[in-house]
């Protein structure tokens, strides 16, 4: 698993530059001013610095791109990155800022000497953008190089009270990495005992978790979640985690999370081709569990819930069958006409659960629910639905400030309707047309009237095949920081 402690704060020592190793990293503004460093560094580099600031690559550059001098005369150091910030930018160009340099190797393989000296106001974006592009899952390779040694040391004229001002934003990348680091486990691995085992070591950090199984499940009512794991060796199971950092007594928001650790479809079986992607299908469980370590974290003042359905949907001679009929928790049939149509069985039964247990303020879930979401919105957005604008308004100004693109998608009568049955109450599929909207309008059938409500079809932006300017290619931990910023900005005492 990737370290997210790997920072060291000092004072700012401009003596220090010629002996640093590894990358040197400071930052200029578009008119080419140099502070008391980057003097220092263009004196050592024999006025190096002042060709690359006086050249017209500079002056092409755009806020956040970085110009390196590599192997500089004068400097035991293995490369001096420029980088071209204002000196007031906005949050996400200075976590951009920090994420170039990551990417360049500076905060996974190489050491980085980072220098804030005056931009302490958004050093903390600059620092969180170096730990979310510095991931990289190596649990299962056998030859990694030795990052042992490797770090970012952050020089700064304020060094303990920058470090104060990075533990939230490190806080969230924490949180970023766990759900990066299960979404990225093979199945093998991440089982459900082995993803609930993950979900109980959150006790660490103060959450209280408690784990359901399959006869506590089947007490409660639970058989449409029961029915999709019930062909798999592994056991079904509910893990519940709270964090109660606000009122004392305040109804939480409830995030609730698809995990089918795998998906092969069950007897309605995939096709071979790209099924290895399936160890992702539990990806809304992984969100909810990393935003959970999150606010234990960074003691968010908040009441919040998080509720995964872990489950395995294999095919056996004990698997569902197309045309059962299921009877959900809540008491309502469903027909069953693909079993390659499983996460809504989870949910139904988790959400509902939600709203029975505990009453939330809201109720948000996550699932790698549809392809046709992808269909739709490609990978650059998540598809939101919802039952009221002013909830939905919370999540979406949240995610596009955190970088986060998500779209709203529409929920209506039309999409209920082919969710009806002729021999149930509902069906667990409404045909090709509309796939992702009828999904959600399943799940709406589960959602109490007074109920606020959001789902989030994560199946197009959980894993993806093309690095992103926070993510190297595979888990993004997409959801975490949208979430987290949706919590304090609206639910924190």
């Amino acid at each position: 698993m990737t370290d997210v402690t790997g920072f060291d704060f000092q004072d700012l020592d401009i003596n220090a530059l010629a002996d640093a190793a590894g990358r040197v990293a400071v930052f200029v503004p578009p008119e080419g001013t140099m502070n008391q460093s980057v003097r220092r560094l263009n004196k050592l580099t024999r006025g190096a610095v002042l060709r690359v600031l006086e050249s017209e690559e500079f002056a092409k550059a755009k806020d956040a791109d970085v110009l390196s001098i590599s192997w500089p005369n004068g400097m035991s150091a293995e490369a001096v990155d420029i980088v071209k910030l204002a000196k007031r930018p906005d949050a996400l160009t200075a976590r951009k800022a920090g994420a170039a340099l990551a990417k360049l190797g500076g905060g996974q393989k190489k050491s980085l000497l980072l220098i804030l000296a005056g931009l302490n106001k958004n050093a903390a974006e600059i620092v969180q953008g170096i730990a979310l592009r510095g991931y990289a899952f190596n649990d299962h390779k056998t030859s990694v190089e030795d990052t042992a040694k490797a770090g970012v040391t952050v020089m700064s004229t304020n060094p303990e009270g920058l470090e104060d001002l990075c533990k939230g934003p490190l806080a969230v990348a924490e949180g970023v990495f766990l759900t990066r680091d299960l979404v990225s486990q093979p199945a093998n691995v991440l089982t459900t005992s082995q993803f609930a085992l993950r979900a109980e070591a959150l006790r660490d950090v103060g959450v209280e978790v408690e784990i359901l199984d399959e006869d506590k499940l089947a007490e409660l009512g639970m058989t449409a979640m029961l029915a999709v794991g019930q062909g798999s060796v592994s056991p079904s199971k509910l893990a519940v985690m709270q964090w109660n950092g606000g009122e004392d007594g305040e109804a939480p928001l409830a995030l609730v999370g698809k995990g089918v650790v795998f998906d092969t479809g069950g007897i309605s079986i995939k096709p071979s081709g790209g099924m290895e992607e399936m160890t992702m299908d539990m990806g809304g469980a992984a969100v909810v569990t990393g935003v959970m370590k999150t606010l234990a974290l960074r003691k968010a003042k908040a009441n919040v819930v998080g509720l995964i359905g872990l489950v395995e949907n294999m095919p056996s001679g004990n698997a569902y069958r197309p045309g059962d009929v299921l009877t959900s928790m809540k008491g309502d049939t469903i027909e069953v006409i693909t079993t390659d149509a499983e996460g809504r069985l989870v949910l139904c039964d988790v959400m509902w659960y939600a709203q029975e247990r505990f009453n939330p303020v809201g109720m948000i879930d996550l699932a790698t629910l549809t392809g046709a979401i992808i269909i739709g919105l490609g990978h650059d957005n998540a598809g939101v639905f919802s039952n009221d604008d002013t909830f939905a308004d919370q999540l979406l100004d949240a995610a596009r400030a955190e970088g986060e693109g998500a779209w709203r998608m529409p929920l209506g009568e039309g999409y209920n309707e082919a969710m009806n049955s002729s021999i149930a109450d509902m069906k667990n599929a409404g045909g090709r047309a509309a796939g992702s909207c009828t999904a959600a309008a399943f799940l709406e059938r589960f959602v109490k009237d007074e109920t606020r409500w959001i789902h989030i079809d994560i199946a197009g932006v959980a894993s993806v095949a093309k690095p992103t300017a926070m993510a190297p290619k595979g888990a993004t931990g997409w959801g975490v920081m949208a979430l987290d910023r949706m919590i304090r900005d609206g639910f924190e005492v």
